[in-house]
């Protein structure tokens, strides 16, 4: 973990001089990405060795879910070293409440996320959920809505900033206390990153129409007892309604998002218009940006937040069909598995930043 830590180190100098193809870390993985801070791996390790006793094992070797909670760690402390964090955005389904269900009053994260504000740190929701109604979203966030309402009330916290950016990264909610179910929409023009004005609205149909033709060939070849579902930024499909409802197989949905990526990478539009195609656990959609773009969007709104003080909470982080992998080029990332992991996570970030 300490070579590995120090080859990291060794990346991020030559990021900032403008060489990271030069890097040694570089030369052994060639797909390395970009870091915005440092891994601090080998206390990382210690931390949760003392917790997993991973060295303590005899039969067992390091898993998946060792290797990834010690990351997660690694990435809390370098954030907790380097001073205060100014943002946390979060997915939705399986990060703050278990997948379609919502955020109720009870849920454990809501006070954890109360923390957060009370220190000054902004929060984000970067979602799928795509609606222009705020009724829509405070039905899936209402206890931390409620919650931070009454917080303001009682004089808990001052002004905390809150966003919405649903559909990815195509409608912005802002909390205020003022506004019906305490959302308040944000007009798209009046956010948008430079690179997105440069999307064409016959390009985002034009993809949303030849990404609706690849649903439509999976649904026929599959025999899916789907229906295609359409909005203005996205297009999906989702099981027949009725008694009896199909629950679509974890390769039936991987399968087809997989077949739609590779149709719209091959296409025109798809040349054009940044887009991310999913799998919603018991749905596909195909989605006009990405949360990549959803967390700059969020970061630019609130000022222009570095990405290393930034961190994304998410579940989908594989990269077929997950949706919260493209976050990785906008901010530091957690990759947790459980609503009850983010819960542990938030309150192993508030241990770290307290040392």
């Amino acid at each position: 973990m300490h070579d590995v830590e120090a080859l990291i180190k060794d990346h991020i100098e030559h990021q900032t001089r403008g060489t990271p193809g030069r890097s040694k870390l570089k030369h052994l993985v060639p797909s390395v990405g970009t870091f915005f801070t440092p891994l601090l791996l080998e206390a990382a390790f210690k931390f949760q060795d003392d917790r997993r006793k991973i060295s303590s094992r005899r039969f067992v070797p390091p898993s998946f879910n060792d290797i990834r909670l010690t990351l997660n760690s690694a990435q809390l402390m370098s954030l907790a070293r380097n001073g205060s964090i100014d943002l946390v955005t979060f997915d939705g389904d399986v990060t703050l409440y278990d997948d379609g269900e919502s955020l109720t009053d009870e849920n454990p994260a809501i006070p954890r996320i109360l923390k957060l504000l009370r220190q000054g740190t902004h929060i984000g929701i970067v979602t799928a959920a795509g609606y222009t109604d705020g009724a829509k979203y405070y039905e899936r966030l209402h206890g931390l809505l409620d919650a931070v309402a009454n917080a303001i009330t009682e004089e808990e916290v001052e002004d905390p900033k809150i966003i919405i950016l649903g559909g990815e990264s195509n409608y912005l909610f802002e909390f205020d206390v003022h506004a019906e179910s305490f959302l308040k929409y944000i007009p798209r023009k009046t956010w948008m990153l430079d690179e997105m004005r440069s999307w064409q609205e016959e390009d985002i149909q034009s993809l949303l129409d030849v990404a609706e033709g690849a649903l439509r060939e999976c649904i026929d070849n599959m025999q899916l007892s789907a229906q295609i579902f359409r909005k203005d930024r996205a297009v999906g499909i989702i099981p027949v309604t009725g008694p009896g409802k199909e629950k679509f197989s974890r390769e039936q949905l991987e399968e087809t998002v997989l077949v739609t990526q590779q149709v719209l990478d091959l296409s025109i539009p798809g040349k054009k218009v940044p887009f991310c195609a999913f799998n919603g656990g018991n749905d596909v959609f195909v989605d006009i940006g990405d949360k990549s773009w959803g967390v700059l969007s969020c970061q630019r709104y609130l000022g222009g937040i570095e990405g290393s003080k930034t961190l994304h909470v998410g579940d989908q982080f594989l990269s077929a069909g997950a949706n919260d992998f493209k976050a990785r080029l906008a901010c530091t990332t957690a990759w947790i598995a459980s609503p009850a992991e983010t819960v542990a996570l938030l309150d192993e970030l508030h241990l770290h930043s307290e040392k």
